[in-house]
């Protein structure tokens, strides 16, 4: 179980972690929980029926990193579109998307980033150091979720744009300043890795 998780009877799963990869994971993913932000209405009183009508932005963040979380759904980075009139359709259709699904978009990756910090934080230390966690399968979906969440995030900063550009991670020299978080990237696509197969009979 050290390193990777493995697939718990009954559904969930569960990895072995020691304390500085606890640390890690937690750091992580509030610093993903920031980078997201609150969302709309966080410091006003819950109205059900405003945050139904609530429209989310038109415009792609300024981000980079979360314009790879939140990238436009009428864009195709393989193909330019075909004349100045067809880039104003696909940035129209993209506004209208955006507007009424980045909040949702956005809950739902927040919820993920707190699941991993709950998670976490429930955790019950063994003597040596370190812990097992066991994850639920709902809780094993938003882990997921969130993994792939900083793995993008991560690579965005690391200016990954395919699987090719993996390979030139592992050749990296110990003291580019890049390293530690190319291994963080790496750690945690092989934990992402291993969960997803946990989801399988």
């Amino acid at each position: 179980m050290p390193g990777h998780f493995e697939p718990l009877p009954g559904g969930g799963a569960a990895v072995a972690l020691d304390d500085v990869e606890i640390s890690i994971i937690r750091s992580l993913a509030v610093q993903l929980l920031e980078l997201i932000g609150p969302g709309p209405g966080a410091d006003a009183p819950d109205d059900p029926l405003a945050e139904l009508f609530a429209e989310g932005p038109s415009e792609p963040p300024a981000d980079p990193v979360l314009r790879r979380l939140f990238p436009d759904a009428y864009s195709d980075p393989g193909k330019a579109p075909g004349s100045p009139a067809e880039a104003e359709e696909w940035r129209a259709y993209s506004a209208e998307f955006r507007r009424y699904t980045e909040n949702d978009l956005r809950a739902g990756k927040r919820e993920n980033a707190l699941a991993v910090i709950r998670t976490l934080d429930a955790l019950a230390p063994v003597d040596e150091g370190g812990a097992v966690l066991k994850l639920s399968p709902e809780e094993s979906r938003q882990w997921l979720g969130a993994l792939n969440d900083l793995r993008l995030a991560i690579g965005s900063r690391l200016e990954i744009t395919d699987e090719n550009d993996t390979d030139l991670l592992y050749r990296l020299p110990d003291d580019d300043p890049r390293k530690p978080m190319v291994m963080a990237y790496l750690w945690l696509g092989g934990l992402q890795e291993t969960l997803v197969t946990t989801f399988t009979p």
